[in-house]
């Protein structure tokens, strides 16, 4: 997968939380949980286009490891509202699969990365 490509799978990404987000119940915990998961997952996208103008190898591995964290946090908050039963699981299966794929193409990226050093 080209640059490109991994910018707008990383935006489609946030575009379907932010429709998931928009769909939650108006109840504290959901408005709460749902401002984490739009955060993290729109910082996805915002933090790879960032690592893709990296000035250095060294830029370049610091912004992917941010990709990564924020990833797995994205990761933690769609388990939460499903866990929680705001959300049921049936919408949040293609999420959690797109964002688990994301993180592995992100670490694999960081592995290639850190051995050109």
């Amino acid at each position: 997968m080209n640059e490109i490509e991994f910018k707008e799978r990383t935006k489609q990404l946030a575009l379907a939380v932010i429709r998931l987000v928009e769909g939650l119940p108006n109840t504290k915990v959901a408005d709460i949980l749902g401002r984490q998961v739009l955060r993290s997952a729109t910082s996805i996208s915002a933090n790879y286009r960032a690592a893709c103008r990296a000035k250095s190898t060294a830029d370049m591995i610091n912004k992917l490891k941010t990709v990564e964290e924020e990833s797995d946090e994205t990761l933690y908050w769609l388990e939460l509202l499903t866990e929680s039963a705001i959300v049921p699981p049936a919408k949040t299966t293609d999420l959690h699969k797109e964002t688990n794929e994301i993180l592995s193409m992100t670490v694999a990226s960081l592995k290639t990365l850190r051995g050109r050093r």
